[in-house]
Order: structure tokens, then C-alpha cells, then sequence
């Protein structure tokens, strides 16, 4: 039988060389990419409309850095899980690796809920990276957001798009 992949799966960036539409943040020059070509990764969120791909850039991100890796999403996690990945995070910590939580969704999570990370970011424990589609000053907890570097990602437009899905199809010249 074969072994199918949901088209989103096949599609999905690998690369940040070839992720679309954040040249101003991806640029080898900026100190964005710089960070993560380095291995010098801060806490932060990910901000923009939909469809942007915010998910997929965390990821790839994720996937650059030699640490330990584990992804929370908010609809379906809470702080059950969290106390479960800060336990893991501990483990992982004292072997040398570093503890990278991504939290899809973050906004999500109540404010009380938003509160559990930031001993673990104050720490150094965790590096968070969030994604949220919503407005910053009301969804996420000031606190939390004043130890979170944010970033901005554009709307994909028509150019990126076709660019894009050329590319993955394989009509690109």
C-alpha cells in the first residue's frame, strides 16, 4: 500500500532559504537569521495574519538548533502538559541540550495559564517560541510578552503564493 502524505505535509517548507514572503526578517544580513544561523536563539512570537506560515517558520527554526525539541498547541494542551515539559526540559538541560518549546496558537492559553512560563523563561530553562494570529496588547500576558523579542510576519501575497507553489510542484525553471 502506498504511503500518502497530506498535500500540507508534502508542501511544507524545509528550508529557510526557501520560506516566502519574510525577506526582511530572513535576509543572512539581518540579525533575525543571524540568531538562528548561530545557534543564538532568544524567546520570542511569531505574529501575523493567517496563512503566513508561522507554524512551518518555528519549526524550521526549531529544526536548526541542536537542542531538545517539544511543541505545545494550546486549543488542546495546558498546564498538565506544560509541567510535563519543563520535567523533560530539566533532563535534557543537564545533558547540554537546549530545552526549545514551541506554542502553537499561544493566545489561547489563559493569562493564568500564559503565567506558567515565565519562571522557566526567567530562568533560561525553556526559549518559547509562540504564533498568534491575535492582538498582542490583549491576548498574551504583559509579563510574559516583556520577556518575548516579537516579530511580524507580512501577508503572503499573490507573488509569494505563485513563486511558491511553483516551486513545490516542480515547475520552476
Amino acid at each position: 500500500m502506498p504511503n500518502y502524505r497530506p498535500l500540507a505535509e508534502t508542501l511544507r517548507l524545509k528550508s529557510l532559504d526557501n520560506f516566502f514572503g519574510q525577506s526582511y526578517l530572513l535576509n543572512t544580513q539581518y540579525p533575525f537569521r543571524q540568531a538562528i544561523d548561530n545557534h543564538r536563539l532568544h524567546s520570542m512570537i511569531l505574529w501575523s495574519p493567517l496563512g503566513t506560515d508561522k507554524t512551518t517558520l518555528a519549526r524550521i527554526i526549531v529544526s536548526q538548533v541542536k537542542g531538545y525539541f517539544e511543541q505545545l498547541n494550546a486549543v488542546l494542551d495546558g498546564v498538565k502538559e506544560l509541567r510535563a515539559v519543563v520535567e523533560n526540559a530539566k533532563k535534557f538541560q543537564k545533558i547540554g541540550k537546549q530545552p526549545l518549546l514551541l506554542v502553537d496558537k499561544i493566545h489561547r492559553f489563559n493569562k493564568t495559564q500564559q503565567d506558567g512560563f515565565l519562571p522557566h523563561i526567567e530562568s533560561d530553562l525553556l526559549l518559547l517560541i509562540g504564533t498568534t494570529i491575535k492582538n498582542l496588547s490583549f491576548e498574551i500576558n504583559k509579563a510574559l510578552l516583556s520577556h518575548l523579542s516579537v516579530y511580524i510576519l507580512n501577508a503572503l501575497n499573490n507573488r509569494n503564493l505563485s513563486k511558491y507553489y511553483k516551486e513545490r510542484s516542480g515547475m520552476s525553471h
